[in-house]
């Protein structure tokens, strides 16, 4: 089972990078890809480069990624309550190849912050957006204060809340 992970930031540190490959990792026979947003980048979307120049050839590597996939983890970090501009970015062009962006795909969406809350705003907005983008949400678990609760030697979540969250949802592959 080919398991596609990434952070929806990029921070080159990004907390949610780590959460999603921790994640990526306990889906029993899977075989991790870990992607880097950074590896993405585009111009800024606007329907006048894309009349322009077309969609983004990187935007259609991302698409074919996520289809190539069996399984689709994003950790979502969250900037003034909502997603980061580098993810939007990327998710825009993406959506121009095709809107159902995650194809019918089982998605976990995940989400950490340092503080209490865990990222639970965008969390909360990207699960309510997904069935427009053809995600098959499996679950949306929020970490709070990652500091806290992960491990960075051993890059293990310590969590048992959100351990016992995250089996139940993986289950449902």
């Amino acid at each position: 089972m080919k398991v596609l992970a990434f952070g929806a930031s990029n921070s080159k540190n990004s907390i949610n990078q780590k959460l999603a490959h921790y994640a990526a990792r306990q889906v029993k026979d899977g075989e991790v890809l870990l992607l880097d947003i950074n590896d993405f980048e585009m111009p800024i979307y606007s329907e006048d480069r894309e009349k322009e120049s077309g969609v983004h050839e990187l935007a259609h590597k991302f698409y074919n990624e996520i289809g190539d996939a069996d399984v689709i983890v994003v950790s979502f970090a969250e900037y003034n309550g909502t997603y980061t501009s580098a993810y939007k970015n990327l998710f825009d062009w993406a959506s121009r190849v095709d809107m159902k962006v995650f194809q019918n795909k089982p998605v976990l969406m995940l989400s950490t912050s340092p503080g209490e809350n865990g990222a639970q705003t965008v969390l909360d907005a990207a699960k309510t957006a997904a069935p427009y983008f053809a995600a098959n949400v499996i679950g949306a678990i929020s970490l709070p204060s990652f500091y806290d609760n992960f491990d960075g030697e051993n890059s293990i979540v310590t969590h048992s809340e959100f351990n016992q969250s995250l089996t139940d949802a993986l289950s449902a592959i």
